[in-house]
């Protein structure tokens, strides 16, 4: 005669027991990866997108700051990872304080014209495409909000000479931004 062996139904119910409350106290745990996970992509997607203004910046600094005069002025600019910037200035060719700090990108120079005196959306988008080397999808607010493709919208603040890039994944509102005055990023997490 075999004699069979296994699990009591004692020894099933106990397992199921510690398996349930495994389970409820992992649940939160595995709900919360998503939302984490959107801000370390935003938050990663900001320090490159810092580490690209500073290496702007370095790039001015290393070539001897040049600068190009257009009319009576004097714009600084620099040629970065093949594509040139119209880089911040302290003082006019007066020397009048700009109240902006030296070298920082924060339009395209791609006519070689004169730097331009305000700041648009698309200057705002023309910055983060070329300052990072593999940039996420990103376009003016009224075209992020037609377009799923879209993984950031950016919308200039001319008064306040500020780049703000708001994640468009999911419901967060997760942004950071560019501070052209100063070269700060900052992020906001929602």
């Amino acid at each position: 005669m075999s004699k069979q062996s296994g699990f009591s139904l004692v020894e099933l119910v106990i397992v199921i027991v510690v398996v349930g409350l495994l389970a409820v106290a992992a649940l939160p745990r595995f709900l919360d990866v998503t939302d984490e996970a959107k801000k370390a992509s935003i938050e990663g997607v900001a320090g490159g997108y810092a580490t690209g203004v500073l290496s702007a910046r370095a790039q001015w600094e290393a070539r001897s700051r040049p600068s190009v005069t257009v009319g009576n002025e004097r714009y600084n600019t620099v040629n970065y990872d093949g594509m040139d910037f119209w880089l911040t200035r302290a003082q006019d060719s007066s020397g009048t304080s700009t109240d902006f700090r030296d070298g920082y990108p924060f339009a395209l120079n791609d006519n070689g014209g004169s730097a331009p005196g305000s700041l648009n959306d698309q200057n705002c988008v023309d910055l983060m495409d070329n300052l990072l080397q593999n940039p996420p999808q990103v376009d003016t607010v009224a075209n992020a909000s037609s377009n799923d493709d879209i993984r950031y919208s950016a919308q200039a603040d001319g008064s306040n000479w500020t780049c703000t890039y708001v994640q468009q994944e999911g419901n967060s509102a997760h942004q950071f931004v560019y501070e052209i005055r100063t070269g700060r990023v900052t992020v906001t997490l929602q």
